[in-house]
């Protein structure tokens, strides 16, 4: 496969299930100079759907894949894959008009759903035997089931593409019946052996099979990190990920209109606000692109005039806060009289974090007290409590529930945003638990009660960002 100047672009699962909407803006109307190849395009599964196979990502109500792994014999499995062929069959009568559209992709639902219960039933039946445990293929099956979503989509968008005109072309990387193993890379290049960009357009699954293990190393982060290594494997011009809203100063729904289009950022900025649980992109996928040295954009993928957001290694050209945003953490404080002067306090805390997979978001320490910031369930937190209380029982540990809001920006330096930000707050009336910044100058933190963050926002937006005519001012000065 020769490549030519093109893109790799990606689509959430969110916007695909407006996928109708999408085929006449996004993949007909919109291409380089109005040729609509030369651009591949990855998507995720229908919005809802990875939740019904696997876990909900925020509720965290069981999916096919935690049901099948506490099964205790009365096979609620079963019935939740029953549910998911429902919803995908919902999610493509959705968007495909033709009976005979309609009919392959229930064919193909039906494939691939009678498929895993099958495999799954074989699975349960072999370790019912004392030899073989179930907790050992657990990872296999997570893997598994969550490729069922991303085929679907990228299988019923290739069909309503080709019922418009469009020489689209379905790319499974998801190694269904595949005996053989492969990397990444050696899935990618498989797949698309024999494509031609100048007259196809490749809709390719987010979820790929390899030796690697995508969902044990980046769990439901899996799909940005395919859209990733394409690009880089194919050498794109740019990396585009469209979204259902444009990357602003603050959240719309939050803030109200006042919020800008970025326009124009750098991966440190993406990181941080990764950090914040405001993925952009997925931090291991914007190490793939920054290291190829492939720029990615981020645009709102129904408003396809604009150009949204550009983010490569640019510095800024002025000081600036960028944006404002928020999440909700859980302080986890050890104090301990004589930790002064003696080392190993820190080390210890991480380790029982790392043991039960919990997220620091931030910390802070002096003499005597180490306090972590972190993203996880309360009763995750308790069992690192139970761990540190056996190890140190003379100390204080202490959980509180809270909210950070950071300010985050390319350049922060010289523009008193720290004291600034204190000050608009006080006046907000809002106190502040406590509040950090970094010597390099890219965000500012403030953690506050978590009653208090969405006016924290409101207010740190209004402070740092400015208002509508503050920032058109700012505009024509630049």
């Amino acid at each position: 496969m020769a490549y030519p100047n093109h893109t790799v672009e990606k689509i959430g699962g969110t916007s695909m299930s407006r996928l109708d909407e999408l085929s006449e803006t996004l993949f007909v109307s919109k291409g380089t100079a109005d040729d609509p190849y030369h651009r591949i395009f990855v998507v995720s599964a229908f919005g809802g759907i990875t939740n019904k196979l696997l876990e909900h990502k925020k509720t965290g109500a069981p999916g096919v894949y935690a049901l099948f792994s506490n099964d205790d014999n009365d096979h609620s499995w079963l019935g939740a894959l029953t549910h998911v062929a429902d919803a995908m069959t919902e999610a493509h009568n959705a968007v495909l008009s033709e009976s005979a559209d309609r009919s392959l992709a229930e064919d193909f639902v039906r494939d691939r759903i009678e498929g895993a219960r099958s495999v799954l039933f074989d699975l349960r039946r072999l370790c019912s035997y004392g030899h073989f445990r179930l907790s050992a293929h657990m990872q296999i099956v997570r893997e598994l089931l969550s490729g069922l979503g991303e085929a679907h989509s990228a299988f019923v968008t290739s069909l309503l593409l080709q019922r418009k005109g469009l020489n689209a072309r379905f790319v499974d990387l998801s190694g269904w019946r595949d005996e053989t193993e492969c990397t990444l890379d050696q899935r990618i290049a498989g797949a698309l052996e024999g494509v031609d960009l100048s007259c196809e357009l490749p809709i390719v699954t987010g979820y790929a099979q390899c030796s690697e293990g995508l969902m044990r190393e980046y769990d439901r982060g899996y799909s940005e990190v395919t859209f990733s290594a394409i690009a880089a494997h194919t050498g794109a011009s740019e990396a585009i990920i469209h979204k259902e809203f444009h990357l602003s100063s603050a959240d719309p729904g939050l803030v109200g209109n006042v919020v800008r289009k970025l326009g124009h950022t750098n991966y440190d900025v993406a990181d941080q606000l990764s950090n914040m649980g405001m993925e952009a992109i997925h931090p291991n996928a914007a190490k793939t692109l920054r290291q190829a040295d492939i720029p990615l954009r981020v645009t709102n993928a129904f408003d396809p005039g604009d150009p949204g957001t550009l983010i490569d290694d640019t510095p800024t050209e002025a000081p600036a806060v960028e944006i404002i945003t928020g999440l909700n953490v859980v302080a986890l404080e050890l104090f301990e009289q004589d930790m002064v002067g003696v080392k190993g306090y820190d080390a210890n805390v991480l380790e029982a974090l790392r043991r039960h997979n919990v997220r620091i978001v931030s910390k802070s320490s002096n003499a005597n007290t180490i306090t972590h910031y972190v993203e996880a369930p309360l009763k995750a937190v308790r069992r690192v409590v139970t761990d540190l209380e056996q190890q140190y029982p003379s100390a204080d540990i202490s959980v509180r529930s809270m909210a950070i809001v950071a300010a985050i920006g390319r350049d922060l330096s010289g523009l008193r945003a720290f004291s600034r930000g204190l000050v608009g707050l006080e006046e907000a009336g809002i106190p502040v638990i406590a509040a950090q910044q970094t010597p390099r100058n890219v965000d500012i933190q403030f953690a506050v009660a978590r009653s208090d963050a969405d006016e924290a926002i409101n207010v740190l937006h209004r402070t740092l960002v400015g208002t509508p005519t503050e920032m058109e001012a700012l505009d024509k000065a630049a």
